[in-house]
């Protein structure tokens, strides 16, 4: 399910983007000191004080009266980040102090309902507390000084996010509705059969349908049972590319598919069959491997390329090797949502890559495996010294998450990891989804945890020890 979303909002130019940096802990969000160089809302995942994970959202400035249509927009995209969000970073300027605009923001805010924490940005030391003193007349409940610049403050930030937060549990991972129904993801470019797919899928017309682009504009839920097995069919807005996106409203809905992503199990990505394979299809793969869901591919609209000599099946599927390299994993079919062709296939489908979403491996069967596959090609040295995987274990499902315990983790390259990955696809299948594969530092016996102790490569999840790799598989 999704994570709760943090939402770092504020006027222009008072620091909001290098907040956002800070907390994800890289230059994600472009830092300049021109008014309005975010325009668009960033998404990224971040863990706050080891504790919560959360999706933290950087926005545009927000200018309460302006003509200017670049600000207007900037607004717009701001107010939808505040409905989604579950906490607000109100960020203002503590060295420019309070000024008409942030008052009216202020006033905005509190209509919405959700918790606010004000940040007061640009105290560079504790000889400058006194410049936030005047921020607590806005009437907003919690303040909290920081420099974004120098990353002071962070940890009490922090804190004051996760006391703001909704209580950890249900909602913030897909593991916990282990018994509801399969959430299913309908996302593809503009007009490609969305709603039509659905539709037919359901054996009725609940989805409008229309040749104009931009017909469906808000994810929508739809419940279908089939022989007593419960699904949700979410049916998205279009995503295009983002050059493409001059209205307003479809930026808005291209990030709410976005989102809908983040709360399903399984994901359908649709690509016109009498297109072919586009760029915009490759980064929605990516977009999906990347957010851990399962994926399978419909080329749809495979009825209208009968007879026609440059659409076949062999030449779509040399396209879909071809630019879709990072899902190889996925199922595809050739379908036509219009005449119902091969739609008798999309829900096995789906069974299909839901039960290897849902995959578990025991320890000892993995560890049988880690030994074959070491023994059959060794981790390149790093530095002249050798670099031993010394265990493994299964971490999690959906998606399926592996730990690698080593000497040196931190030596083990990506050739190395895609060919760990490529051998867990061969010994146990996983079709149609994603793999995680975390790289973790096993700690001597008597050493203390440090900060870089078990630590996983790229990732900022901890990971518990497993079993003994001798122990039995009961």
């Amino acid at each position: 399910m999704p994570l709760p979303v943090v939402a770092v909002v504020g006027r222009p130019n008072v620091g909001k983007s290098t907040l956002f940096n800070r907390m994800v802990g890289f230059a994600k969000a472009v830092v300049h000191d021109r008014p309005g160089v975010t325009r668009d809302r960033l998404y990224e995942e971040t863990t706050l004080m080891d504790q919560r994970r959360v999706l933290l959202v950087d926005t545009g400035g927000i200018e309460p009266h302006t003509k200017d249509d670049l600000l207007t927009s900037m607004r717009r995209q701001t107010m939808v980040a505040v409905e989604e969000a579950a906490v607000i970073l109100f960020v203002v300027d503590g060295k420019a102090g309070i000024v008409p605009a942030d008052e009216e923001v202020a006033d905005m805010l509190r209509r919405s309902g959700r918790p606010v924490v004000v940040v007061v940005n640009k105290v560079d030391g504790p000889d400058q507390e006194d410049l936030a003193s005047e921020f607590w007349s806005l009437g907003l409940q919690t303040l909290v000084t920081v420099s974004a610049a120098h990353g002071r403050g962070l940890f009490e930030l922090g804190d004051a996010v996760i006391a703001a937060l909704p209580p950890a549990g249900e909602g913030e991972s897909l593991e916990d509705d282990e018994d509801g129904p399969v959430r299913i993801a309908v996302v593809g470019r503009p007009n490609i059969g969305k709603s039509t797919l659905v539709n037919a899928l359901l054996g009725e017309e609940r989805h409008v349908v229309d040749d104009a682009p931009g017909t469906t504009m808000d994810p929508i839920d739809s419940k279908l049972v089939v022989d007593g097995k419960e699904y949700v069919l979410v049916d998205t807005a279009g995503v295009r590319k983002r050059a493409r996106i001059e209205d307003v409203v479809e930026r808005w809905v291209s990030l709410r598919s976005i989102r809908a992503i983040e709360r399903c199990h399984v994901t359908i990505l649709m690509i016109d069959g009498t297109e072919g394979v586009t760029d915009q299809d490759a980064k929605l793969a990516n977009l999906v491997i990347e957010r851990g869901r399962a994926l399978v591919i419909l080329v749809n609209k495979w009825d209208l390329a009968k007879g026609n000599p440059d659409l076949e099946a062999r030449d779509l599927t040399d396209q879909i090797a071809q630019h879709l390299p990072h899902a190889s994993f996925a199922t595809h079919l050739f379908v036509s949502a219009k005449s119902g062709r091969g739609l008798h296939r999309v829900l096995p489908a789906i069974d299909a890559a839901y039960a290897e979403f849902d995959k578990r491996v025991p320890t000892p069967v993995l560890n049988r495996f880690l030994i074959a596959a070491v023994n059959a090609h060794t981790p390149p040295q790093q530095y002249h010294h050798p670099v031993r995987i010394l265990y493994m274990a299964q971490t999690r499902v959906r998606p399926p998450t592996f730990a690698f315990f080593s000497n040196t983790p931190d030596g083990i390259g990506p050739a190395y990891r895609r060919y760990l990955s490529n051998r867990l696809r061969e010994e146990f299948g996983f079709a149609g989804t994603p793999l995680r594969l975390d790289f973790v530092r096993r700690r001597k016996s008597g050493e203390g945890r440090g900060d870089d102790d078990e630590a996983p490569v790229g990732r900022d999840e901890e990971v518990d020890l497993p079993p003994d790799p001798e122990a039995s598989e009961e």
